[in-house]
Order: structure tokens, then C-alpha cells, then sequence
């Protein structure tokens, strides 16, 4: 396969060659038109990819794909990744209908109407002058046509794809949100269920019993008797309201 498309580039070179040793130029303006000699050139070249490319099986497209890729041929290992997106909607190559080439402002297009199997495929080619002022390809693109029927129902599949992966996030949101009472009753449960911690013991205080003497009958007339001796008074006139026990290092003093 590599041996067959170096062989169809070296037509390619001397074609081109020729062509510029004939003295005939492309147009200056890349909106002109080519020259027929060179436009005839990208045209077969082109034609002659578009064919060697799809006839090959899909294990020697995965095989050469595979190749391409690891001598880092972005070029050929893009053309063999757009073809195999479209094989199975084209199916096998048939002829081709029509081929035109045309410069442009980064160098030379080539658009090839072929048909398949299954529909007509436009096939195109973009080149930029090489080193030696050779075409050199820079990538390449398959766009099937497609019915309108067949354009209705991909779109329509889309738009239910989009909207049932939007309706599916909404459903899971909704669950996540309505799973968040479960888990409050949950969480309710667990406190529930948990022991009580026992309260803290209240700090003892002490309490100071003031002890009411007054009461005591004996002991007021005992006092009273005492005060009006100590005042040299009658005891009459005396009136003890509230007798308190003073501390013990006053009645010590005492």
C-alpha cells in the first residue's frame, strides 16, 4: 500500500515537474482559475487516493491507520479516521462522477463527486506548495449526501437523545432532593436512640442554716437580764427582737 501511494506521488512530480519546465503558471490571483495541466494533475492524483484509500478492508484501514500513526503521518492517519466515521453510511466505492480543482489562499483545493453503495460522497483534497514548489496534501474530508428524510430523523434522534439525558438528570435530582426527609428522620432516630448524657452534678453549696434563737424563752431572759445588769437598767424596758449565734472566734474573745 505505502509502495502504491509513493509511486502515485512520483507520477504527481513529474506531471508537475513537466508542467513547470512547459513555462505554464497558475494564476497569480489564487480566485483565478487554474491551469489546466496542473488542474488536471491535482484532479488525478486526488481521484487516485479517493480510490486506493476505499478499497482497502477495514482491518488493513485499522492496520495502516495504525502504521500512520506511529510514523506520526497525521496526514494519512486523518484520511483513514474520516473514512472510517463514513464507510458504513457510504458503503463500497463505485465510480467517479465528477472532479474540480481551484486555488486558494493557503494553496489548492480538489473536490471529487463520487459515487458509492449506498449514496454520492464528495471527496476533497487540500494541497500547499511543498518545498520544491511541489502540491504537497495537507488534509482531506468525506461529506456524504444525505435524503431529507434521513437529515429529519438524525436531527429528531438528537433532539430526543438531548432531551431525554436532560429529563434523566432532572429525575435524579428530584431523588436526591426527595431522599433528603428520609435522612432527617434518620438522623432524629439516632438521637433518639443515643443515651442522655447525665446532667452535671450542681455545685455544692453551702448553705448557712441561721439558726433562730429567739424563740428560746429561757435564753432571752437570760440575755435580757444580763444587758440591763451591764446598763444598770431596768429589764422592762429592754425587748429582744432576734438573738444570732456570733462565730466562734468571737464568743473565743469573749
Amino acid at each position: 500500500m505505502k509502495q502504491n501511494i509513493r509511486r502515485l506521488w512520483l507520477m504527481v512530480c513529474v506531471a508537475f515537474s513537466l508542467f513547470a519546465l512547459s513555462a505554464c503558471t497558475a494564476a497569480e490571483d489564487s480566485s483565478e482559475n487554474l491551469d489546466e495541466v496542473l488542474s488536471d494533475v491535482l484532479c488525478t492524483a486526488t481521484e487516485e487516493i479517493l480510490k486506493s484509500y476505499t478499497g482497502l478492508s477495514a482491518e488493513e484501514i485499522d492496520e495502516q491507520e495504525a502504521i500512520a500513526l506511529k510514523q506520526k503521518d497525521n496526514v494519512s492517519a486523518g484520511l483513514f479516521a474520516a473514512w472510517k466515521g463514513v464507510r458504513e453510511d457510504t458503503g463500497a466505492f463505485v465510480e467517479v462522477l465528477s472532479s474540480r480543482a481551484f486555488a486558494t489562499d493557503d494553496g489548492y483545493e480538489c473536490i471529487v463527486s463520487a459515487n458509492f453503495a449506498e449514496r454520492k460522497v464528495e471527496f476533497k483534497a487540500f494541497y500547499e506548495d511543498g518545498s520544491m514548489g511541489m502540491p504537497v496534501p495537507t488534509s482531506f474530508s468525506f461529506t456524504p449526501e444525505y435524503s431529507t428524510g434521513e437529515k429529519l430523523a438524525k436531527a429528531g434522534m438528537n433532539t430526543v437523545m438531548g432531551m431525554g439525558t436532560v429529563f434523566l438528570v432532572l429525575i435524579f435530582i428530584s431523588l436526591i432532593i426527595s431522599c433528603f426527609k428520609f435522612i432527617n428522620t434518620f438522623e432524629n432516630r439516632a438521637r433518639k436512640a443515643a443515651p442522655a448524657a447525665p446532667a452535671p452534678a450542681p455545685a455544692p453549696v453551702a448553705a448557712v442554716e441561721e439558726e433562730e434563737l429567739s424563740d428560746d424563752l429561757e435564753l432571752v431572759a437570760v440575755i435580757t437580764a444580763a444587758i440591763a445588769a451591764y446598763d444598770n437598767t431596768s429589764a422592762d424596758g429592754l425587748v429582744v427582737r432576734s438573738i444570732k449565734r456570733a462565730s466562734g472566734a468571737k464568743w473565743k474573745r469573749a
